[in-house]
């Protein structure tokens, strides 16, 4: 990685600008979540399941479901825990209308109750708690990020649309946390992944969730190109040219109109095409350079586009050739926008070796703004996009290149590495009593008890293990011992003694109302930046990271034994009497 120390230019392809989502905006977020997740966006056996309960007259037994996942995604160390904003606007408002349950009457057997119905239309949320960790907030496998509480029949109904919401929202918040750490501090990154995404809401989400994730006080990604996700949540939006505006062109005769006023006011008409002309001489005797090898379609794209945004002028220059045509018509009609008195931005390298092509075209920005004494010249941006993955992100740091900008498209939004983190939802209590899933995989068991969440931190503030309480012990506290035991891994008991302790999870929902403020898309972002900085660097790590510690208190060590050997001594009730 080459040390220059050069004059960083605003980073603003197209506007770029942070826009605070307005009113309209934010009721259009609103409206999108209940057009993306409608109450019917669910499994059919949810209703198979409630209709059972409903039959057995179970339907309204208190119930306590939690949602987790079971291991740490790409390998890493930790999570994000993102998608709780679309999950509270869910709950409230999920109802079921005349035509959902028509239809629901068209698809379950025959034979269901005609009042199972009636019970669906009078359905909501308003007996139903959420206890959530805040959103943006880094998490690990195994802790219970949401506890979900209420009627039976209800809680169980909403389990496929919070997983479908939670899932790819935490795995590509997390995506992008790691695109960060891969990249380092100096680079810009933008999110380009739209055309690529899973469908229209997994680019939104992309967009909405990489612009989330951040590390060492920088941004996650810098912005997106993806236009929707700028109205609803406020993330700057950028953009440059496709390859197709620079093809579309052949002649310079296309270039309309061909005149351009200079920046401060001149009202005098300049032909930009002389200007760039003569400017294109130059640059090819001072280069070197054989003029019978520039595409002159590839100018006048670059004229036409200049012409319509003097002040946003950033090409794609490998179309035909990087060195032999697409630099050095840049470079003569940047200088023409210099000598009009306005800025350039720079270039766009979308194929062949990024590095290697970015380190020429510095040289010539460097020939250029000292042959033409234009200091700014060589403070132009290098944009790179070119099928990025991480592990291409972090070889850029390992060679010289002067690339200042990335964009990121299909390996950040599909997450290559890890298609799905896995979140479960699995029932803990019913009727005030703890339920637990037995497996011969002990890694599927699951952890019974309604159950508080507590994060123990050393010394320096970075936290060194979570540890799982039932609801009614009291709650651990700084310097003094407490005895838990590893939920994975070793299993023996620990003594640890906490310089702090922070509960995790708060309510964020009860009674049908929405307890907590909902944060804006930049408000999250800086929860996420907060929350990721306590991380000690090891558990940072990309590559080989140290695992986390998730533990379970004594008490609750003790209740699940209880229950496996209860469940142990129940097995020969056909034996009975």
């Amino acid at each position: 990685m080459s040390q220059r120390s050069r004059r960083q230019p605003n980073m603003n392809l197209g506007k770029g600008n942070m826009a605070a989502p307005s009113s309209q905006s934010c009721t259009a977020l609103e409206r999108s979540i209940r057009e993306r997740v409608p109450t019917l966006l669910t499994d059919l056996y949810q209703f198979t399941m409630a209709y059972a309960y409903w039959r057995s007259g179970r339907h309204n037994e208190p119930a306590v479901f939690e949602l987790f996942f079971r291991d740490n995604p790409f390998g890493g160390g930790f999570s994000l825990f993102s998608g709780m904003h679309d999950c509270l606007l869910f709950l409230q408002s999920f109802r079921f209308t005349d035509e959902d349950v028509e239809y629901l009457r068209s698809v379950l057997p025959p034979a269901t109750d005609p009042a199972f119905f009636l019970f669906l239309r009078e359905l909501d949320c308003s007996g139903v708690t959420l206890h959530s960790v805040p959103e943006g907030t880094v998490v690990f496998a195994r802790v219970p990020l949401m506890e979900v509480s209420g009627p039976l029949a209800v809680v169980q109904l909403l389990e496929t649309s919070l997983l479908c919401l939670v899932n790819y929202a935490s795995l590509v918040c997390s995506n992008a946390a790691r695109f960060r750490l891969a990249a380092g501090s100096r680079r810009k990154l933008l999110e380009m992944g739209l055309r690529r995404a899973q469908g229209p809401d997994g680019g939104l989400t992309a967009s909405r969730y990489t612009y989330v994730g951040v590390s060492f006080r920088l941004s996650g990604f810098d912005m997106t190109s993806n236009v929707q996700a700028g109205f609803l949540f406020g993330i700057p939006v950028a953009g440059t040219m496709a390859h197709s505006y620079v093809t579309s062109f052949s002649s310079l005769e296309e270039v309309w109109p061909q005149t351009l006023v200079a920046a401060n006011g001149d009202h005098d008409n300049i032909d930009l095409i002389s200007l760039t002309k003569g400017w294109l001489g130059r640059v090819c005797e001072l280069l070197g350079a054989e003029s019978g090898k520039i595409h002159e379609g590839e100018l006048a794209a670059f004229l036409s586009y200049a012409i319509a945004y003097p002040h946003n002028f950033l090409p794609v220059i490998d179309s035909y050739s990087v060195t032999c045509s697409g630099l050095l018509n840049f470079c003569a009609v940047a200088l023409s926008l210099f000598e009009l008195e306005y800025s350039p931005l720079g270039v766009r390298l979308d194929s062949g070796d990024l590095c290697r092509q970015s380190v020429e075209v510095r040289h010539v920005f460097r020939l250029c703004s000292e042959q033409f004494s234009i200091p700014a010249f060589q403070s132009l941006l290098i944009v790179g996009t070119n099928n990025i993955s991480e592990y291409s992100m972090a070889e850029l740091n390992k060679k010289e290149n002067e690339i200042d900008v990335v964009g990121v498209g299909t390996h950040l939004v599909t997450c290559t590495r890890q298609p799905s983190l896995g979140c479960v939802y699995k029932l803990v209590e019913v009727r005030g009593s703890p339920r637990m899933k037995f497996s011969e995989d002990p890694e599927k068991s699951t952890v019974p008890g309604r159950k508080a969440v507590y994060r123990m931190l050393d010394t320096e503030g970075h936290p060194f293990l979570d540890l799982l309480c039932l609801c009614e012990e009291p709650a651990p506290k700084a310097c003094v011992a407490v005895r838990c035991h590893p939920v994975v891994g070793n299993k023996t008991c620990q003594s640890i003694t906490p310089s702090q302790v922070s509960c995790l999870r708060l309510e964020v929902y009860t009674k049908g109302q929405i307890t907590q403020p909902l944060c804006s898309t930049a408000e999250t972002r800086e929860k996420v930046q907060s929350s990721i900085q306590t991380l000690h660097p090891r558990h940072k790590r990309l590559q080989e990271p140290d695992s986390y510690i998730v533990a379970v208190s004594e008490k609750l060590h003790n209740l699940i034994a209880e229950i496996r050997k209860g469940s142990s001594n129940n097995s020969n009730f056909l034996l009975a009497n």
